[in-house]
């Protein structure tokens, strides 16, 4: 092949002209020839060795060419990208700009290519990171937790009240008349203020077993169905039975019974130690986040469209399967979430260069290490996960690779205040 011509056509889309070398495509012919007789029958021939001359009457030459193209092309674009030094992110559009005896001899290859940039400093952000600040209060909290996991319903025969259980039957109107998913019959749910629509709890609050009343409350503004939000509503609630919540005793025997401690003292620190490290990785994120943020800020360059589609089509997938009755369209959502995968991919693309500016990989060791990691939280073997994985291992390095480059800025930034956070750890 001789050398390859680039065309600028846009600050992430080139096209490159190149030509196919006749000798390599001639060899290229003879082994498409070879492939495609292997299965060819045709009378007075043996399967397999049919001559070319009779081949190409039958089939034509244009099916040998054809193949032959199909494999000198990746190389020979292959190559072009190499002298160019481009990184594509997509795959190439081919185009035939010149032929001769009905045999293409030179090709153009439109792409569209990773933006270049210059990386501003990276090194030395200033950032605040809160501090891993761990309470009683917060330990607290987590063996309430843990005592709750572990209590046992039992019914009382007393008004109903905000942490019971409760069984009931309820059917909502709006102005009179009934609204999809506004009707439960036999429903057991706790009574908790922040999983209702506001007032709902503390409406059957203050109801005996066998009573039936009307509550009255509002959606939010914010609610996630359109057709409610923001309007009153009235649901007739049958209370058919309270149960409350018996925790267990919380001392050395409850230790023993959900962990491998032995007196209480023991685990209030254990939990401790554990709240300290989540508070920990959540400072480093929050750190990690405002370096990108930062970063973001201070560069500006031209992005992939194809990378922003891409990321912009798992967004808005990742959202429809999570609120799947928000009730917008799909063109509302690429509208409200362009910005959000616009972020994304410049983010990627300023910790990709980072890392290649720092010699950032995944080594076989990291990759081990992380399928080990996978293997203990799925329950599986090593070799199971790596099977599943398949081609996705690249997906597991690139995570890999922006979870050590983040490292990286955290650990070569400039914590100019540590900000106590109260229940940072809760």
């Amino acid at each position: 092949m001789t050398g390859s011509t680039l065309t600028q056509l846009a600050p992430t889309m080139v096209s490159l002209e190149f030509s196919l070398n006749e000798t390599e495509l001639a060899a290229a012919e003879d082994r498409a020839f070879r492939r495609l007789a292997k299965n060819v029958r045709l009378p007075g021939f043996r399967k397999g060795k049919v001559p070319r001359k009779i081949f190409e009457q039958n089939y034509g030459s244009d099916t040998i060419t054809s193949e032959a193209v199909e494999e000198v092309i990746p190389e020979v674009y292959a190559q072009a990208v190499r002298e160019h030094d481009l990184q594509p992110v997509e795959r190439p559009k081919i185009e035939v700009v010149e032929e001769s005896g009905g045999r293409p001899v030179r090709l153009k290859a439109t792409v569209e290519i990773r933006p270049a940039f210059t990386l501003g400093r990276y090194k030395g952000v200033e950032v605040v990171r809160p501090a891993a600040t761990v309470t009683e209060a917060d330990v607290d909290r987590s063996l309430e937790a843990l005592a709750k996991e572990r209590a046992t319903l039992v019914p009382v025969e007393r008004p109903a009240r905000l942490g019971d259980v409760v069984t009931i039957d309820y059917q909502g109107s709006i102005e009179g008349k009934p609204f999809e998913g506004g009707h439960g019959e036999g429903e057991v749910v706790e009574l908790a203020e922040g999983r209702f629509v506001p007032g709902f709890a503390a409406g059957i609050a203050g109801m005996h077993s066998g009573e039936t009343k009307t509550v009255e409350v509002s959606f939010p503004e914010s609610y996630p169905v359109s057709d409610l939000a923001g309007k009153p509503a009235s649901f007739m609630v049958s209370l058919r039975e309270v149960k409350e919540l018996e925790l267990p005793t919380v001392d050395d025997e409850f230790a023993k019974t959900v962990s491998e401690n032995q007196t209480l003292t023991a685990l209030r620190d254990d939990l401790r130690q554990r709240l300290e490290a989540i508070a920990t990785g959540r400072g480093r994120r929050a750190a990690g986040n405002a370096i990108v943020a930062r970063l973001l800020a201070e560069h500006d360059f031209p992005l992939p469209g194809s990378m922003v589609e891409t990321e912009l089509n798992h967004l808005v997938e990742d959202f429809s399967a999570s609120a799947p009755q928000a009730n917008k369209s799909e063109a509302e959502l690429r509208s409200e979430l362009r910005a959000e995968a616009e972020s994304r991919v410049k983010g990627a693309l300023l910790i990709q260069a980072i890392a290649k500016a720092e010699n950032i990989s995944a080594t076989p060791a990291d990759v081990a290490a992380e399928i080990q990691a996978l293997a203990r939280r799925y329950g599986q073997s090593a070799p199971q996960i790596r099977k599943a994985l398949g081609n996705n291992v690249l997906s597991l390095m690139d995570g890999i690779v922006r979870n050590k480059t983040l490292d990286f800025l955290i650990d070569n930034a400039v914590v100019i205040a540590d900000q106590e956070t109260p229940g940072a750890a809760s």
